[in-house]
């Protein structure tokens, strides 16, 4: 199941010992709307395996000025807290697919 990410939770989810995926997002943009149930289905696929979670910009800027998100969606792929991929905009479910796997 896809997780809420926020300023106040994404430190601790960091801690884990799972890897990350960080959907940055908001309500009112199209292409999020997109990607958002791509980001459920494969939070559905990969639960246990991967922590993959949103995060909505406006509410949590601190979070999205941290690493340095400029456009929406963008989508960080974590690694022992360190971004090693990253897809800005709406991209098929393949793509991400891809970009999970390597972090496995």
């Amino acid at each position: 199941m896809k997780q809420t990410f926020t300023d106040a939770n994404f430190e601790s989810i960091l801690a884990g010992n799972l890897p990350v995926v960080i959907d940055f997002s908001a309500t009112w943009c199209g292409p999020c709307r997109m990607v958002g149930p791509i980001i459920d289905e494969l939070a559905d696929e990969y639960e246990g395996k991967v922590n993959i979670g949103a995060c909505d910009v406006d509410e949590n800027t601190e979070l999205a000025a941290q690493y340095g998100v400029r456009n929406i969606p963008t989508i960080l792929f974590i690694k022992n807290g360190e971004v090693v991929d990253k897809q800005v905009g709406a991209a098929a479910k393949s793509v991400f697919e891809e970009k999970i796997q390597n972090l496995l």
